[in-house]
């Protein structure tokens, strides 16, 4: 049976930003069109399963799913149970990267390699220019409890936190809680510290930002890197 799913803004347009956020929900055995135009689109399953239906190629979402709906492509959502997906549109205006290897339309949380970021934190790419996302970059970071030094990244991103308990602290002022179902924005070279405000749990938080690269590309205040010793 087809039926629009129910749409929940988490993030809206920012002018200057190619980014947008939402929650789809969709009721059990219901379809949904999914259509963007000239934007990319990025979906993740965070309740729920289904299928992803593109040019008659059918893909089955769980939770942890990841998959890609380029601009121009229609694709319809398909809920075996209840379904709760993550839409994330990144905009034509962003820079593309270069593809460096084919593209997928799915990509699992489960089975991808972890890699090193700030301090002891980590990240897993689901989806960047190495399987198809050459706007975009979507990851899921994983951060331990207390939080890093101040940085800031050269990229516009958007956060959305499963569970929680964390903060996002911004230099230029405030302090927002974080829990399950948070969302909030960062803009470029904007200073700021994501902590896990948990004693024992590692926080996982869900990254999309543009241009594409890798989430690892933080930078230090000068204050902050005069403590650091580098080579050369």
């Amino acid at each position: 049976m087809s039926a629009p799913a129910t749409t929940l803004e988490l993030v809206p347009p920012a002018k200057g930003s190619e980014l947008e956020l939402a929650l789809l929900r969709l009721e059990a055995a219901r379809a949904h069109l999914l259509e963007e135009g000239s934007a990319d689109m990025l979906l993740y399953v965070a309740g729920g399963s289904g299928t992803l239906e593109v040019a008659g190629e059918r893909s089955p979402l769980a939770v942890g799913t990841a998959a890609l709906v380029v601009a121009g492509e229609r694709a319809t959502l398909t809920s075996s149970e209840p379904l709760e997906a993550l839409r994330i549109s990144v905009g034509a205006g962003t820079d593309r990267h270069a593809p460096l290897g084919p593209p997928e339309r799915v990509s699992r949380l489960e089975g991808q390699g972890a890699h090193a970021a700030t301090g002891a934190r980590s990240f897993q790419v689901l989806f960047g220019p190495a399987n198809g996302s050459t706007r975009a970059t979507l990851f899921a970071g994983s951060i331990p409890p207390g939080k890093a030094p101040w940085h800031y990244h050269l990229y516009d991103e958007i956060v959305w936190v499963p569970e929680g308990p964390g903060r996002v602290h911004r230099q230029a002022g405030g302090v927002e809680e974080l829990g399950p179902g948070s969302a909030f924005r960062l803009r470029p070279r904007e200073v700021h510290i994501v902590e896990n405000s948990s004693p024992d749990r590692e926080l996982t938080v869900l990254g999309v930002f543009t241009p594409a690269g890798s989430p690892s590309a933080a930078y230090l205040q000068p204050d902050v890197a005069a403590g650091y010793v580098f080579a050369g």
